[in-house]
Order: structure tokens, then sequence, then C-alpha cells
């Protein structure tokens, strides 16, 4: 009588996508979620150089300022005027650059001011139909 034979099993030579199919859908979950997340802020152009001076043939600019309490002032041209609050900034701004549309506007803070303020003008500003902002700052003694 012949006995029993075993067949053997020839061993498979193919990967399993399934799970790194699964894992690569979550991930795509996760960054499509998150993706708003991070896209939020300020934009800022930051210079590529050392600080520039502004040109003699500008306009006069828009300077929005911070004291050190947090008071928030906009001086244009050589005119300075009492504190305001930031919506009251955003109408004077928003009225003198349709006077001056090619007037730049630059945002000069106290180094004590929080940053905070900071980016509340700038908002703002950006609120009030501004381009682009500049940073006032003063040349290294």
């Amino acid at each position: 009588m012949h006995g029993y034979q075993r067949r053997r099993r020839k061993s498979v030579a193919e990967i399993n996508v399934v799970p790194y199919i699964d894992v690569m859908l979550v991930l795509l979950i996760i960054f499509m979620a998150t993706a708003p997340v991070i896209t939020q802020g300020v934009n800022v152009d930051l210079p590529q150089a050392e600080a520039e001076m502004m040109p003699e043939d500008s306009d006069k600019p828009l300077v929005a300022s911070i004291d050190a309490e947090g008071n928030y002032f906009l001086d244009i041209g050589d005119s300075r005027n009492q504190a305001v609050d930031l919506l009251a900034l955003a109408d004077m701004v928003q009225s003198q650059l349709k006077l001056t549309p090619k007037s730049p506007v630059v945002v000069k803070g106290d180094a004590s001011v929080r940053y905070d303020a900071v980016i509340q003008l700038m908002a703002t500003l950006k609120a009030a139909g501004v381009p682009s902002v500049g940073l006032m700052t003063q040349p290294e003694q």
C-alpha cells in the first residue's frame, strides 16, 4: 500500500500591499485635516538683505505706531494724531489710501511692546486693504 504523501506548498513571493494602502489613506486624511490649521497667519515680506532706506522719491509713508503702553497711533506724513483704537485706525488708513494709493505703510513699535499687539495691528492693516506692510527699525550703533 502506498503511504500518504504530503504535498509541499510553494512559498508565495508577493508583497501584501493592502496594509500600506490603509496607512497611506489614514495619513492623507490627517494631512487634509491639519492643512487649514497650518496655513493660518499673517503674511510678512521679510527682507532678503540688510535694511534699506526708503527711496526719496516715494510718497510720504503712513506710519502705524505702537507705544510701550500698547496705544496705537497713525502718523500721516509729518502730522501725528492722538491715540486711537484699531477700528478708527483702520478707517483712517482706508481713507488715506483712497487719496494716495501708492503710499507705503510701515509699522513702528516700541521694543518692549507685546508681540500680540503688533500682530493685531498688522491684521487690522491687512483688513483695511493694505497690500504689504514694512517694519521700521533703527540702525545698529
